[in-house]
């Protein structure tokens, strides 16, 4: 059972005073909540917990922290009922949680954990969907005034004033689920006003089209001639992620020549860490030679976009990749694509979807190990974008009965 107190900080302001605190304290360990008044040492009573009349605000104070206490008494008690291992500051999170219980202040909180996480992409996408919502709302709001029929609201709001796409508007929502998420986990609001799942608001992503390049278009972005060496250099790119079964341009640039050891690729996927090793393609190596000149040691890089990063702070590694990546993907569409004779959106992330259509006819069990997905269902789902033969020949067998029919008329 944990113990809430009333106390004075040790540490004093610089005018003297000390700082009163509710101290929170259980299994011999103590958090603090800084209640935001200081008072003198001789004007606190430490035995009954309350200021002494020498102080001039006595009364008001005293009924203040008298007020305080029972909230944080009642608060602790209550979450203790329903939850019997927890620390005090799990208990002053749900007392007093950082930011307030209000939605904003907390979505501030979890963009910031973003930042702090390193994880620039997410960061980046979701602070302008917090700005959507609170646009939207125009004020402050509690987690239990955000209803599935204030979400729908917002859903509609993001399709038709600020002209966002289907998907966009959708992860809007996936934005403030996160945000509740992150504000139960946190203990500072009750599960119960959760307004995702079964019976409340569903979030399902609208179905979106991938195409990869052909065969032949591959063959023309292979047998090109590029003199710019950006140019080249951005084609070498491409084809390197196509090469090692469409991986990622994050794991493309961060590629190390130690990586390469008895003819074989060993690295860990970034987006999901799941490590592997692959056999390094007579083509790719020849693309990989061509780097060595850039060679400083044997842990170094091989391609150059990430030479001076430091790996050590994630969020700016982070997003120099992506403004590396924006880089390639601007001269594979501006300059690369309209040389090979090639119409599609040529970018680096259609490489992964390149190989995918072409490898309709491996197992799918063996795809998952080289797509590096977590889950069967992963793979079985995304190559369903590429699998067409079933849907092709049943529309060839109806238009062939139809034709049969009227022949027969």
């Amino acid at each position: 059972m944990s113990t809430v107190k009333l106390v004075l900080r040790a540490k004093s302001n610089k005018d003297g005073t000390m700082p009163i605190a509710l101290r929170i304290t259980k299994n011999r360990k103590s958090s603090f909540i800084h209640l935001g008044y200081s008072i003198k040492e001789d004007d606190w009573d430490s035995l009954n917990q309350r200021v002494k009349k020498s102080h001039p605000n006595h009364a008001r104070l005293n009924n203040f922290l008298i007020k305080k206490l029972s909230e944080a008494t009642d608060g602790s008690l209550e979450l203790e009922t329903n939850k019997n291992h927890l620390s005090p500051k799990t208990i002053k999170n749900k007392i007093k949680p950082s930011g307030g219980t209000s939605f904003f202040p907390q979505a501030k909180s979890y963009l910031d954990r973003l930042k702090a996480s390193g994880k620039y992409n997410q960061y980046t996408a979701d602070k302008p969907r917090v700005e959507h919502f609170k646009k939207f709302i125009g004020q402050e709001i509690g987690f239990d005034d955000i209803t599935p029929t204030l979400l729908e609201r917002f859903k509609g709001y993001a399709v038709t004033k600020l002209n966002l796409g289907e998907r966009s508007a959708v992860n809007c929502l996936v934005m403030v689920r996160s945000v509740f998420s992150q504000a139960i986990k946190d203990n500072v609001i009750d599960p119960k006003y959760y307004p995702f799942g079964k019976g409340k608001m569903k979030i399902k992503f609208p179905e979106t089209v991938k195409i990869g390049l052909s065969t032949d278009e591959i063959l023309s972005l292979e047998e090109v001639e590029l003199t710019d060496p950006a140019e080249d250099h951005a084609r070498n790119l491409w084809l390197t992620s196509f090469y090692f079964a469409g991986m990622r341009i994050s794991d493309v640039l961060r590629l190390r020549w130690s990586d390469l050891q008895d003819n074989r690729l060993h690295y860990a996927m970034g987006k999901n860490n799941k490590a592997g090793s692959l056999k390094i393609p007579d083509k790719a190596l020849n693309i990989i030679n061509r780097y060595e000149h850039l060679k400083r040691h044997k842990d170094d890089l091989i391609f150059p976009e990430l030479k001076e990063c430091d790996f050590s702070d994630k969020f700016k590694t982070q997003r120099t990749i992506a403004f590396k990546t924006s880089s390639i993907d601007k001269c594979l569409r501006k300059e690369v694509a309209p040389q090979a004779e090639i119409e599609k959106k040529l970018t680096m992330h259609i490489a992964r979807h390149s190989f995918a259509q072409i490898a309709t006819e491996i197992d799918v069990r063996t795809l998952q190990k080289l797509f590096r997905h977590t889950k069967l269902e992963t793979t079985e789902g995304y190559m369903g974008h590429f699998i067409h033969q079933k849907a092709d020949d049943a529309l060839d067998v109806v238009l062939n009965m139809y034709k049969n029919e009227k022949l027969k008329a």
